[in-house]
């Protein structure tokens, strides 16, 4: 484990994780610090209000995207099959000038 100094909302906190999470963690912070950010100047809001609309704000989306709210999964595979089965057929046709 290493500790890792992060930022939010210009406070400075000291946070362990593995060497490998490092990356993944400072998205995170990045992310988080924006959405605080974000709601501090939409509602005035700070302290633990504002921590606690922003975690809820970001379950939310999270919710969302799991139950279909967000990416249509199933129609972007739909589509995907369709451009390659389109693909194939023009590929098959160039093959015959060939």
């Amino acid at each position: 484990m290493e500790t890792l100094d992060i930022k939010l909302l210009g406070k400075e906190y000291q946070v362990s994780c593995k060497p490998e999470d490092r990356d993944g963690l400072l998205a995170a912070v990045e992310f988080l610090d924006d959405k605080l950010a974000e709601l501090a100047r939409k509602t005035g809001s700070s302290g633990e209000r504002l921590a606690v609309m922003t975690a809820l704000n970001i379950v939310h989306e999270f919710l969302q995207q799991q139950r279909g709210g967000g990416f249509d999964m199933p129609a972007a595979k739909r589509r995907i099959g369709l451009m390659s089965a389109r693909l194939d057929g023009v590929l098959a046709q160039q093959e015959k000038l060939f």
